[in-house]
């Protein structure tokens, strides 16, 4: 406001003190309101994240629901929306298929692969009761059947040999004499046989059992044996596994695509010297559609991209992972992304379930539902087959995504934002799906083979040395690998802990390769029945 020249100098004065006043008070009202706007942002998410941790402590956790978009149908015009005068009225095999229950497998289906033990039960005296003459069997009944479990046994085997000598040859001075060869022993000095380190490398890095618990069980069995020996019984037998470990390396990049993941590992002492730095234990594995099943573990003091690097080098196959930046040091391979990723980030925008404003979270997971249902029934496909089919229906649907989510706006912070940005920063890698048809929607291969290790981890908690830890991924790397070419882990481990050691410290590639999970000149004993 301009102030007149006709009024006194005071006066004006007194205007231009006011009108700064009111100035700064516009101000003051502005900032507030910016204040104000960023609190609710921060109230919102703050609840957002409150609601999804309650979720995810005491909610469900699958990502298979069903989502509304936009145009979810109104409670007024339902009928008219989901009228469709060409569909057939159900009948009543229709309606008791949908209810149809999956059948219970019976007691003779659920131990077909047991051996079964014949029990008759027999008369004391063969003698009628009544007139007291003699009874003659006429035949038998089926009772029933019962499930018997003997608990481990344990036993010393005291091993001699025989001892000869030739009688034509010797003579005072010289005395030839022949020993007949023993088993080669899986450590030097250890009463441990190759059954034995394999039951405990089964019990801790299968089943989770920590060596402790495998310490008490053993002494209830006869036999006290401390956690630190049945420690040490793994980390020098598991050196065996290394030769292998490297051969399986090598065989690994040489496939087409890699699946790679990372979860953390507390070690507790590195090279002798306590550390409060966290470990990490990386898995790399094979594809869906690879000839070899395998999965690699590998521990490192790190999560940098120096492990991606030692890891697979020059690999330029295709490299599929989560969003974790390190990846990006395989340069030369073609990164892959991860749908269930950017699904998950869409499914944490939908804590309290489906509402008007989610409806854009809904739209994209009902997009992202799209894509997994085109890519399923390409599965029994060839790699060609796969391909092309994918560029007819997968891209027109990935098109038609990126167009929506690339369209979204949201507030900064918010988890709808979080999952805009994921998808937006990793498009290149998430379209990448159309680039072979030999890689898969999503990186659970390599989520579901570290999984074991994250359970097994609950029970330990943590690796006391380095060394230990290296044990681990090398065990972890042979169990999981039996797995995936359905092996019987105790009979492969034992198959490997007795032939290894009499290959010596250098075996040939041929004779490790007839050691492999997926060998065909494996013995029976290391397959399922």
């Amino acid at each position: 406001m301009k102030i007149p020249e006709n009024i006194s100098p005071e006066i004006a004065a007194y205007i231009k003190a006011l009108q700064s006043e009111n100035s700064k008070l516009q101000n003051e009202v502005s900032d507030l309101k910016t204040k104000v706007e960023k609190q609710e942002l921060q109230i919102s998410n703050l609840t957002e994240m409150l609601v999804n941790s309650r979720k995810k402590m005491f909610g469900k956790s699958s990502e298979k629901s069903k989502y509304f978009n936009d145009a979810q149908m109104s409670l007024f015009n339902e009928v008219e929306v989901c009228a469709e005068p060409s569909a057939p009225e159900p009948d009543k095999e229709t309606f008791i298929a949908a209810h149809k229950r999956r059948k219970k497998r019976t007691k003779a289906e659920l131990t077909e692969n047991l051996n079964h033990i014949k029990q008759v039960c027999d008369l004391d005296k063969k003698e009628c009761e009544i007139c007291g003459g003699e009874l003659t069997c006429i035949g038998e009944e089926f009772v029933r059947s019962e499930l018997n479990i003997i608990p481990a046994q344990m036993y010393v085997v005291d091993i001699y040999r025989k001892v000869y000598k030739c009688e034509h040859c010797s003579d005072d001075e010289l005395t030839n004499i022949f020993k007949a060869e023993t088993p080669v022993s899986v450590m030097k000095g250890s009463m441990a046989t190759p059954a034995t380190v394999a039951y405990v490398m089964q019990q801790k890095y299968q089943l989770g059992i920590p060596l402790t618990r495998q310490s008490k069980y053993l002494k209830e069995l006869g036999a006290e044996i401390g956690s630190n020996t049945l420690a040490n019984w793994v980390i020098k037998s598991s050196r065996w596994f290394d030769k292998l470990w490297q051969r399986m390396h090598e065989l690994l990049l040489k496939e087409s695509v890699i699946h790679a993941d990372e979860t953390p590992l507390r070690v507790l002492k590195r090279d002798g010297t306590p550390t409060d730095s966290e470990s990490r234990m990386w898995v790399f594995c094979s594809g869906k559609y690879s000839a070899h099943k395998m999965a690699l573990y590998y521990h490192h003091a790190t999560r940098a991209g120096q492990v991606v690097t030692d890891m697979i080098g020059d690999y330029s196959g295709y490299l599929q992972t989560d969003g974790y930046s390190a990846y990006n040091a395989a340069v030369k391979a073609i990164r892959i992304g991860c749908w269930a990723h950017a699904r998950r980030k869409f499914t944490d925008c939908l804590p309290r379930g489906i509402k008007t404003e989610d409806a854009r979270a809904g739209k994209a997971l009902e997009l992202i539902g799209k894509i997994f249902a085109a890519d399923e029934g390409l599965v029994e496909l060839t790699s060609k087959q796969r391909y092309e089919k994918r560029q007819e229906i997968l891209k027109p649907v990935l098109d038609e995504y990126w167009n929506f989510v690339e369209s979204i706006y949201a507030a900064s912070g918010s988890n709808l934002a979080k999952a805009v940005t994921y998808s937006v920063n990793q498009k290149k890698q998430l379209s990448n799906v159309l680039l072979s048809g030999e890689v898969e929607l999503t990186n659970n291969r390599a989520e579901r083979a570290v999984k074991p290790f994250v359970i097994g981890r609950k029970n330990w908690l943590f690796s006391d040395t380095d060394k230990g830890a290296d044990a681990s991924a090398r065990c972890y790397s042979i169990i999981e690998s039996a797995n995936l070419n359905d092996l019987n882990v105790f009979g492969y481990l034992s198959y490997l802990l007795t032939e290894l050691p009499k290959l010596g410290e250098e075996p040939r590639d041929e004779q490790l390769d007839c050691l492999m999970p997926w060998s065909e000149s494996l013995p029976g004993y290391c397959k399922n029945v």
